[in-house]
């Protein structure tokens, strides 16, 4: 082996080496991670990537200043929000998803309608002829948009200098590679190495940085874990393709909250916002039918109304099947065990399909109401108006458990005309509900809700 060069073995999960091959991880204890990698060994003083020596000094707490994080507002307001209130100078964010889910038309989209700053888009998977065919797809053709296709990331440093941007974008950061190391692209090192040193031209500039990264087929981001650990945001864009609802959803933010998310529509001129995602979630129509009920949920402090759709049927074999599409399995199986319990309803011989509608998934313990009445409602064959919908928490004992921002799920369901609503006993204690007609119905038990939807 050449001088200067030596041979490490890599976890692909977590990016810890080792001077020799290991079947487990040390690190992380993944199996059959650990793979072959080459790394030059040049010594020498470290300096800063613009030139300058950087300068600094330990400072008291008392001493050091604060203010407010300047933002730069992005043109989709639902990005906004996911964001926190737009981007930070000098941070760094990284947007994964699945192939073809969006990503480059999300960041390509917003960048073409900024007029206040420069953008360098760097781009190693399309060409540039690829880019503007896009652009034009998209109506938006700007000069503030710089596009350059290349690999390497000492040319691209180049061009950042050059060019001089207010705003970098790297699509995608598997796809870059460092002269300094002789592995591959996308390997573990490369992309620790690229992601490492784009940071530091970040913190050192106060440019921001938009990176685009792969994921796996478990559903996380491609490359190390140190990759997510590096950048100070992680965004999911996230969504079946078979849908035309796209989610994007904050995994890590310094600068902002991580339970909020936007919803975006996917259209043949590009992606719309959806500004009203209950309109969107409430896909059946005058027709009322058995197994269909309308639950109340939160994401952040944003409230919108989801169809919960369940479907319970004669077990055609000795074992029933138990699917589900967009909630928790392991608590829909805890629902069905307090109907059996509490309730007496024997389900352990059927079938039981739940659907939430529109593609989308819902961790909101507020929809345990919502998930057993419409099991209820398969199971005896009865409907539940169109026009009630409802909240609340399921325990084990069968009580109807307070959830939080009751205030802002019943203006949801006043503003959508809801008729009547069920919530939990006690959960609008010193909430003004104005003068709406809207029929306020109180449960403490899973019977009591059972008794109001179908006595």
């Amino acid at each position: 082996m050449a001088k200067g060069i030596k041979s490490v073995w890599m976890c692909s999960e977590c990016g810890a080496d080792s001077p020799k091959w290991e079947g487990r991880c040390p690190s992380c204890g993944a199996w059959n991670t650990m793979v072959e990698e080459k790394v030059s060994v040049k010594p020498g003083k470290s300096k800063s990537l613009l030139g300058d020596e950087l300068r600094s000094r330990p400072q008291k707490v008392s001493e050091i200043e604060t203010s407010e994080l300047p933002r730069i507002p992005m043109p989709s307001k639902e990005l906004n929000r996911v964001l926190g209130g737009g981007l930070v100078p000098g941070s760094m964010v990284l947007i994964g998803g699945e192939p073809g889910i969006g990503k480059s038309t999300l960041v390509l989209q917003n960048t073409l309608s900024i007029k206040s700053r420069k953008v360098l888009y760097v781009s190693g998977e399309e060409s540039a002829a690829q880019l503007r065919m896009r652009a034009d797809r998209l109506g938006k053709v700007s000069d503030n948009v710089y596009i350059v296709c290349d690999t390497s990331l000492d040319s691209i440093f180049a061009h950042i200098k050059s060019t001089d941007p207010g705003m970098l974008v790297i699509d995608s950061i598997q796809t870059i590679a460092s002269e300094d190391l002789e592995s591959a692209a996308g390997s573990v090192g490369q992309v620790r190495e690229c992601s490492a040193r784009l940071l530091r031209y970040a913190k050192e500039s106060g440019v921001p940085v938009l990176i685009i990264g792969h994921i796996n087929k478990e559903g996380s981001i491609a490359g190390p874990k140190v990759l997510e650990h590096i950048v100070d945001t992680v965004l999911q864009f996230e969504g079946d393709r078979n849908y035309m609802y796209r989610i994007l959803r904050s995994i890590k933010n310094r600068f902002g909250s991580t339970s909020e998310i936007g919803i975006y529509e996917m259209c043949r001129t590009g992606l719309r916002e959806v500004s009203n995602p209950s309109e969107i979630m409430l896909s059946r129509g005058h027709e009322e039918l058995s197994g269909t009920t309308i639950g109340v949920t939160m994401e952040g402090i944003r409230p919108f109304m989801i169809e919960v759709q369940a479907l319970v049927s004669t077990a055609a074999y000795g074992t029933p099947q138990r699917s589900v599409t967009g909630f928790d399995a392991k608590r829909m199986n805890m629902l069905l065990a307090v109907l059996e319990k509490r309730v007496g309803f024997k389900l352990a011989q059927k079938d039981v399909f739940l659907n939430i509608a529109g593609g989308i998934k819902v961790s909101d313990p507020a929809l345990d109401l919502a998930v057993i009445c419409a099991i209820l409602s398969s199971n005896v064959d009865m409907s539940v108006p169109v026009d009630v919908c409802m909240a609340g928490e399921v325990g084990l004992s069968g009580e109807i458990r307070p959830v939080m921002r009751m205030e802002q799920r019943v203006k949801e369901a006043q503003k959508l005309g809801m008729k009547r609503m069920l919530v939990p006993a006690g959960n609008l204690k010193g909430i003004d509900l104005g003068n709406s007609d809207m029929e306020i119905v109180q449960v403490s038990k899973v019977e009591e809700a059972f008794r109001a939807l179908f006595a």
